[in-house]
């Protein structure tokens, strides 16, 4: 399973917003497209690809099963109403969006479960996000770690989260950032915007290209068509060792994503 290095996030985005996001990124050349159950523009997203005219089999669609829907019998369901929501007949790549809260279901459960909306066609691929080590550890023994596509999580400057990133890549699982700018902290460093001018080019742009050269898939989001377009342009900014370098001093463990029914973090 090859998962695009650079997607378009849906995170916050709904109805007409959200539409006209990923019409727009679509309309640029992005090719991967983040949503989830949890952000209710399941419908918005299918829309914009029913109305942006690109074959379903020319995108990579991903999707997040949400805590409630972790219990025996109901995941499958659950994705099957995504699927609807969506217009497709499958996604590409399907992901536990959080472990559940308190361990109340086992990993083992929802990860079974997981793996036979794969065996029944509704996702190419499975997934999980914000997952620790220690579910990691649970999930690679309830499918196998070559069933597990890639652990979503926040990785950016501030919070390069190197425990979690180390024992991933040790396990051969790849890893996607999710707030890759962190809601916008991250480009006012000034380390970034030295780094920017050097390069003519945005702090967005060395902040994405940072993580891509680290080979992780990263999903930044944006309303505005320059912001998605500069976004996209990433990929194509290589960034010196110097650079990756003094970016790496950056961390600081500032975490964006940290809600009360987050796992103990690593």
């Amino acid at each position: 399973m090859h998962i695009p290095s650079l997607g378009l996030g849906t995170f916050r985005l709904k109805d007409q917003v959200a539409i006209d996001s990923v019409r727009t990124g679509l309309e640029l050349g992005y090719r991967h497209i983040d949503t989830a159950q949890i952000y209710g523009n399941e419908a918005a997203v299918g829309q914009a690809i029913a109305d942006s005219g690109v074959p379903p089999d020319e995108l990579f669609v991903t999707t997040k099963i949400w805590t409630e829907n972790l219990a025996a019998g109901r995941l499958v369901p659950s994705l099957r109403e995504s699927l609807a929501r969506l217009g497709l007949e499958r996604v590409d790549l399907c992901l536990i969006h959080w472990p559940s809260p308190g361990d109340a279901v086992p990993v083992a459960q929802y990860m079974a479960q997981l793996l036979e909306a794969k065996r029944q066609g509704l996702t190419a691929a499975i997934g999980v996000s914000n997952f620790t080590i220690a579910h990691l550890r649970e999930a690679i023994a309830a499918v196998g770690v070559e069933e597990i596509a890639t652990n979503q999580v926040e990785i950016h400057p501030l919070l390069q989260n190197r425990k979690l990133v180390d024992f991933a890549r040790q396990q051969g699982i790849h890893l996607t950032a999710y707030m890759p700018l962190a809601y916008g902290k991250v480009l006012a460093e000034p380390v970034i915007q030295r780094i920017a001018a050097a390069y003519g080019a945005t702090a967005a742009q060395v902040a994405l290209a940072w993580l891509l050269q680290q080979d992780f898939a990263v999903i930044p989001s944006s309303t505005k068509r320059d912001n998605l377009a500069s976004n996209l342009a990433a990929s194509r900014l290589r960034l010196s060792a110097d650079d990756l370098a003094a970016i790496a001093g950056l961390d600081r463990g500032e975490r964006v994503a940290n809600p009360e029914f987050a796992p103990r973090w690593d």
